[in-house]
């Protein structure tokens, strides 16, 4: 029998998932489609249990819903606990499940570059729900981490459930500051540039030896990311956490392991083919 999976977000058009797992489910002969929906925040509960009403067996929740979601959740994994987020929904019979891969997912897209991180110190720009998945999964590799976002009470929030999960981070102004000189990671985890505007702020002084990384990704380098590359950077945008949070989330959803490379060729085709047209 055929299953149905999905992402839910707002913007959504952009989303490359829809042909990463479905490259999978050929890859592996699995009987299964993978659709996106734009879902206002104001219908985000419908949405959910719409879903779960038409029989899908699960969907990824992307920006700005991954924290707005929890409250239409009724088991949450250790993961998106920790994460006080979720990007990943299971339908049971029984329950909605909520886990969260992106954090997993991100510490995978980096291991190439980056092969210990235990005593990194690396800065997270925004608090919002990727960068809750990330900061946690950093922190539990070892990471010391500074957490600068516009809200302050975002910001101190998520430093708080960093430090109660064992973890070591502190929070700061979302401004330039000597942290461009010291960083070994810098992370941007917000929406902007997701539609090519210019980041705050420049990172003028950042040392060239800071991976930097940019979670959106597109057929064009961010502003953020060509910043960095002017100054001397290593850079990576956010292909590669999203092939392996939607790995993570397959497994999730359908046990053994995601066929990989074959979700990987599929997103470098299509972004080739967005980038010609």
């Amino acid at each position: 029998m055929e299953q149905y999976f999905a992402v839910i977000g707002d913007p959504i058009a952009h989303s490359l998932s829809p042909v990463m797992h479905e490259a999978g489910y050929k890859a592996l002969g699995i009987e299964a489609r993978y659709l996106k929906f734009r879902v206002e925040a104001n219908k985000l509960n419908e949405a959910v249990s719409g879903l779960r009403a038409l029989g899908f067996s699960g969907c990824n929740v992307t920006i700005p819903h991954k924290e707005r979601v929890l409250r239409y959740i009724d088991e949450l994994t250790i993961e998106a606990k920790r994460a006080g987020a979720v990007n990943t929904i299971k339908f049971t019979p029984e329950k909605i499940i909520g886990h969260n891969t992106d954090g997993l997912g991100f510490v995978r897209s980096i291991q190439e570059k980056v092969a210990n991180l235990k005593d990194c110190k690396a800065v997270i720009l925004g608090a919002g729900g990727a960068a809750r998945g990330i900061g946690m999964a950093l922190a539990n590799s070892g990471v010391n981490l500074l957490i600068l976002n516009i809200a302050p009470e975002m910001t101190e929030q998520l430093v708080r459930d960093i430090r109660s999960a064992g973890g070591s981070a502190v929070g700061g102004e979302f401004k330039p500051g000597a942290w461009l000189k010291d960083a070994d990671l810098l992370v941007q985890a917000t929406s902007v540039g997701l539609h090519g505007e210019n980041y705050p702020f420049e990172l003028t002084g950042i040392s060239p030896k800071t991976l930097v990384v940019d979670i959106l990704f597109g057929p064009k380098p961010t502003p953020f990311l060509q910043n960095a590359r002017s100054l001397g950077c290593d850079t990576l945008n956010g292909l590669g956490m999203l092939l392996y949070q939607g790995a993570l989330a397959w497994e999730f959803w359908l046990g053994g392991k995601a066929p990989v490379e074959p979700m990987w060729t599929a997103l470098l085709n299509e972004v080739e083919a967005r980038q010609k047209s």
